[in-house]
């Protein structure tokens, strides 16, 4: 890992004129603005990746170890191990920092891996998967081939047909790329569909406070799959909060569309049924206004994409509540949903965000990308002795 980040460092010129001839290609084509975005990737982007790195370098190694031990009987020993899941395919648009996260996650975690970025980060990507090889190659030769770039679309749906040789498949990129995956593959798939993410500010919500979480939610970085897309708001604070946020909101360009009951409080376009589902990633937000946290809990899981949810309220007893029924991947109270984030959340980085109810959920960093296996150690022991009217029987004792 160490070696990675030298060079890239040692090629930051070489990767950031190749960025901006990307950007450069990209604005002739007219690629949409939250896409401009997140394909930039300028020095500071570099010195961020180089960041997350560090930060993976002090994650404990995640593979080989005792999960659990358990004595099925004297001197039979059960244990469950973590090990890597095996060869992994990821696809992502756009953002070339996700070729770092990805291929730095995937080495730390014993996983090889194949990759596929948007043609629109073509040179980017070219650049980066150059200085990761020489860096990983220079440490090992057996490494060569662990991380390798895709180059066509032709070559990744090749790909998904190899359900013998490819173990798991994570798609980053749009709602209908997630899909289409899925709906042509026998691998299994990991990722999110969509970041329909909402934050509720609840009737005795610290009004300064809301403010603040909700501007951060959705103007911080209003281009990616966390950003906060739909701000509910209860009926008995609306009054106090909503003009005090759209002021703030129109200071940082952001089109508002609500409700019938948010227009008569403040001035916004008309939200119709599609904008409760859409995911926007971009200055745009959808209001609506509710009259009781059931109601906001009953619309979030309803619309949301199950990514991240958030409450705005002073009682420990309605945050819990909410949290508790809110089936989304991440929770929170009183903080921006742009919290859930591998590197944030302590993973050293993130392969993408998980909505699946499986082996990994949420921000998915090492221990996501591990599985386990298990191993035990016996003496000669044979089921017959543990069946019958003289069974042996087994101890189960947790072991430390």
């Amino acid at each position: 890992m160490t070696r990675i980040a030298e060079e890239l460092d040692r090629r930051k010129a070489e990767i950031v004129l190749a960025n901006e001839r990307d950007m450069d290609e990209a604005k002739r084509n007219n690629l949409a603005s939250p896409l401009l975005k997140r394909l930039r990737y300028d020095p500071a982007k570099l010195d961020e990746s180089a960041m997350q790195i560090r930060s993976l370098i002090d994650q404990e190694d995640p593979i080989g170890k005792v999960l659990s031990r358990t004595e099925l009987d004297d001197g039979l020993i059960l244990e469950r191990v973590s090990c890597p899941i095996g060869v992994i395919g990821i696809v992502f648009e756009s953002r070339p920092d996700a070729l770092v996260q990805i291929s730095t996650l995937c080495l730390k975690s014993g996983n090889a891996v194949l990759l596929k970025g948007g043609s629109e980060a073509k040179r980017t990507n070219e650049a980066l998967a150059r200085a990761i090889n020489e860096a990983i190659v220079g440490v090992d030769p057996c490494f060569e081939g662990s991380v390798h770039l895709l180059s066509t679309r032709d070559e990744f749906r090749s790909l998904l047909a190899l359900d013998g040789l490819v173990d798991l498949i994570i798609p980053r990129g749009s709602n209908e790329l997630v899909r289409s995956i899925q709906e042509t593959t026998k691998i299994p798939v990991l990722g999110h569909a969509a970041g329909i993410c909402h934050t509720y500010v609840h009737e005795d919500a610290d009004v300064p406070l809301a403010i603040r979480v909700c501007f951060d939610a959705k103007v911080q970085y209003p281009a990616v799959c966390n950003a906060m897309e739909t701000l509910l708001v209860n009926r008995k604070v609306a009054k106090d909060f909503l003009p005090k946020i759209a002021s703030e909101y129109e200071r940082a360009e952001v089109e508002l569309r609500g409700d019938e009951l948010t227009r008569t409080i403040i001035n916004a376009k008309g939200a119709t049924e599609a904008d409760w589902a859409t995911e926007y990633n971009d200055l745009v937000l959808a209001i609506k206004v509710v009259d009781t946290l059931d109601e906001a809990i009953s619309h979030i899981n309803n619309y949301s994409s199950h990514h991240t949810d958030a409450i705005i309220t002073r009682s420990k007893e309605v945050a819990e509540r909410f949290m508790a029924l809110v089936d989304s991947a991440s929770v929170m109270w009183n903080c921006s949903t742009r919290f859930a984030d591998g590197f944030r959340y302590g993973l050293g980085a993130e392969v993408g965000i998980s909505t699946n109810k499986t082996h990994a959920r949420g921000p998915v960093g090492l221990e996501g990308l591990t599985i386990y296996k298990w191993k035990l150690r016996g003496e000669g022991q044979i089921v017959a002795d543990y069946v019958g009217e003289n069974a042996k029987g087994f101890t189960h004792r947790r072991l430390q």
